[in-house]
């Protein structure tokens, strides 16, 4: 299979590790650039980058070349991700086969693995991912260790699930999640079932910096292809999670956003006893392209358009989404005129409160990252239930000790940390329905639940904004000025405290950012993207409810949200 990319789309969450080489535009930088692609040339094992980059070399294009090996992606907490493409800054078969000798070594170095130790490998649908795969497995199984992938393109989640039923030493997913068509991934999990983190991604950047010319990697095609009976056990499990007497009354619209989520969300569902969805035709079967949506993310506008058109036509109660690998998952309720989709604090929230409704003392730990909704935190407060706050993403989430929920608001959920210890879409989306079912058949629906916890704990409402920056290192600047010189107030609020997430002060490990607290219960996260050039601010405002008047509540908190974010967004800019 040969790469296959679409036209850049200037906008999105790419996730990139690397960016093009600045500042040497003399013929120097391009005589070295022009001799890196060159040498490429000689170890690409792939005739369709070896041809697009003799292509650039023959037209002479040292802005190309500069951007494709002016610099390279890098190797972190996330693994690798990036644009599909020749040189080091691209997701292409060089860059794969040295990742997974790199991964190999690192293993083998720190004594996690002994010569034959499985390491477990999955793919979804993007460009490119069944053969990255394949490379993967070819080096690791030529590494002395032993590959076994996964049947077909699957979830994450069920990639996460297999390193610990499997026993292995560690996992990789294939796979760009939510990025647009032209990107491509490379997810990487320890033998816990937990993604990376420091100092791993260290060490394995480390050992793919020493890994040589791939065509002198030993390779051994003889690695195993998992059966189908891995994914009925995944299915039996999620099944599993919801009671079997609870109620099943409820028209669901689904789409899998032409990713690998229809078929295991479809089994899933049928096994715990709910009606088959209408599945947005469109969306139905996985494409690379995603032809349908701007952006294969189901926080982006306009991407349930279709879901929400399919449920108005089925007459359904319900819209579910999941990304195109299936690890996140949306939701959309009935409101006037149509469905609105409900925020990740949201469905955060309704999750909570599920389990709590099902375990009144639940036996473990709740947890959210500290960008998302503090409602979590008193929740479990009045539950009397462990909370703890972590920095963002599952690799920090699913370590806490003791989980039994965690959630973060860009749509991840864990409901189930002793079989995916990681965000998992599928396994959420059924426990969301199980509850809109159990509330339908009480007279009530998601929203008079969040009304309900409103007036119990105060109306949590959040949001979002972004800040485009001309650098990445431009937003060290906009949080110095911050730590610098605070602002008095912000939005009519004052601002009580600053806080340096850099500094280590607040219990969590370092990572670049500012967190405000404001009069009324007002909560700003000031951080960098990390991976584009970007500025995210996350927003909190808690308005009581005493007199049960949500709706009075919730105006007072659009004012005030609306008030913070006209101040914000001058705030943060360079």
């Amino acid at each position: 299979m040969s790469i296959r990319t679409s036209p850049p789309d200037p906008g999105g969450d790419s996730g990139r590790g690397g960016g093009a080489l600045g500042g040497d535009s003399g013929r120097g930088g391009a005589d070295t650039v022009v001799a890196a692609a060159r040498r490429w040339l000689e170890d690409d094992p792939d005739a369709a980058t070896r041809a697009e980059l003799t292509a650039v070399l023959d037209a002479d294009d040292h802005a190309a070349l500069a951007d494709r090996f002016g610099s390279h992606l890098t190797f972190g907490t996330a693994g690798l991700r990036g644009e599909l493409g020749a040189g080091p800054n691209r997701m292409n078969r060089v860059v794969v086969q040295r990742a997974a000798a790199g991964l190999a070594a690192y293993l083998r170095s720190t004594g996690a693995a002994a010569r034959g130790d499985r390491v477990v490998i999955g793919y979804d649908a993007r460009h490119n991912s069944d053969v990255f795969a394949a490379d993967t497995a070819d080096v690791v199984q030529g590494a002395g260790l032993t590959a076994l992938v996964l049947p077909r393109p699957l979830p994450t989640p069920v990639l996460a699930y297999a390193i610990r039923t499997l026993g292995c030493v560690a996992g990789v997913m294939v796979t760009a999640s939510h990025n647009p068509p032209r990107d491509n991934g490379y997810k990487v999990y320890l033998s816990d079932g937990r993604q990376i983190v420091p100092p791993a991604d260290a060490g394995i950047s480390a050992e793919i910096a020493a890994v040589g010319p791939v065509r002198e990697l030993p390779r051994d095609h003889g690695w195993t292809r998992v059966d189908e009976s891995l994914v009925d056990r995944y299915v039996e499990r999620a099944a599993s999670l919801v009671d079997p007497h609870s109620p099943r009354g409820l028209r669901i619209a689904y789409t899998p956003m032409h990713g690998v989520g229809r078929q295991v969300f479809e089994r899933v569902f049928a096994a715990a006893g709910f009606a088959p969805a209408a599945v947005v035709a469109e969306q139905a079967d996985p494409d690379p392209d995603f032809p349908t949506v701007r952006f294969p993310n189901p926080e982006e506008p306009g991407a349930l358009d279709l879901a929400i058109a399919t449920a108005v036509d089925a007459g359904a109660d319900l819209v579910v989404a999941n990304d195109p690998d299936a690890d996140r998952c949306a939701i959309a309720v009935p409101d006037t005129g149509g469905f609105r989709m409900l925020r990740g604090d949201d469905v955060g929230a309704l999750l909570a409160a599920h389990i709590l409704r099902r375990e009144p003392r639940p036996d473990g730990v709740f947890a959210a990252s500290i960008v998302s909704s503090t409602l979590l935190h008193r929740m479990a407060d009045a539950a009397g239930v462990p909370y703890v706050d972590t920095l963002t993403g599952f690799k920090w989430l699913s370590r806490v000790p003791h989980l039994r929920y965690a959630y973060e608001e860009a749509l991840g959920y864990c409901v189930d940390p002793a079989g995916v210890a990681d965000k998992d879409g599928i396994t959420a989306a059924l426990l969301v329905c199980e509850l809109a079912a159990s509330l339908a058949a009480e007279g009530r629906g998601l929203t008079d639940l969040l009304d309900e916890l409103a007036v119990e704990h105060g109306l949590h409402s959040t949001d979002q904004i972004s800040v485009r920056v001309a650098r990445i290192a431009d937003s060290d600047a906009v949080l110095g000025r911050l730590l610098a010189d605070p602002p008095a107030g912000i939005g009519g609020l004052a601002v009580e405290s600053v806080e340096d997430l850099a500094a280590g002060d607040t219990g969590l490990p370092p990572t670049p950012g500012v967190r405000l607290r404001l009069a009324e219960r007002t909560r700003v996260v000031v951080r960098p993207s990390g991976t584009e050039p970007k500025i995210k601010c996350y927003l909190e405002v808690v308005v009581p409810v005493p007199d049960g008047d949500v709706a009075a509540a919730r105006a007072t908190a659009s004012g005030r949200l609306g008030a913070l974010r006209s101040e914000l967004g001058s705030l943060v800019r360079t």
